[in-house]
């Protein structure tokens, strides 16, 4: 059964960073989609980025240039380092994971991500 632990959430004043990591363990291909998160209450879930083995990288509009995702598929560890943080920022992050065929785009959708960790929290002061 694939397990993923996310962490390296915290407290940071705006303008800051952080580093948040995912470790899945339980997991056997090598092809898979590592995607992250973040939700805040009464709110919906929403995608940030998304990292393919392969590479492929997606993000969305409102962290490109301030986000950067990344992965060490050796150690199956996703990163995400989030700089210039914003108060807008401040949620749950989550990160996800799928199996992915091999020369496709990973999905910023949250449905196609079948192994979810708990989330850690984000809080960026003003």
């Amino acid at each position: 059964e694939v397990q993923l632990q996310a962490s390296g959430g915290g407290l940071v004043q705006a303008g800051g960073s952080l580093r948040l990591s995912c470790e899945a363990s339980g997991l056997t291909s090598d092809d898979f989609a590592i995607g992250w998160f973040r939700q805040v209450p009464g709110k919906e879930r929403e995608a940030v980025s998304c990292i393919a083995s392969d590479g492929r990288i997606l993000y969305v509009d409102s962290v490109k240039g301030r986000f950067t995702i990344s992965s060490d598929n050796a150690k199956k560890i996703g990163y995400l380092q989030m700089n210039i943080l914003k108060p807008e920022d401040t949620a749950v992050y989550y990160c996800a994971l799928y199996r992915l065929t091999k020369g496709y785009d990973c999905s910023l959708y949250r449905w196609f991500y079948h192994y979810w960790g708990r989330g850690t929290l984000v809080t960026v002061s003003s």
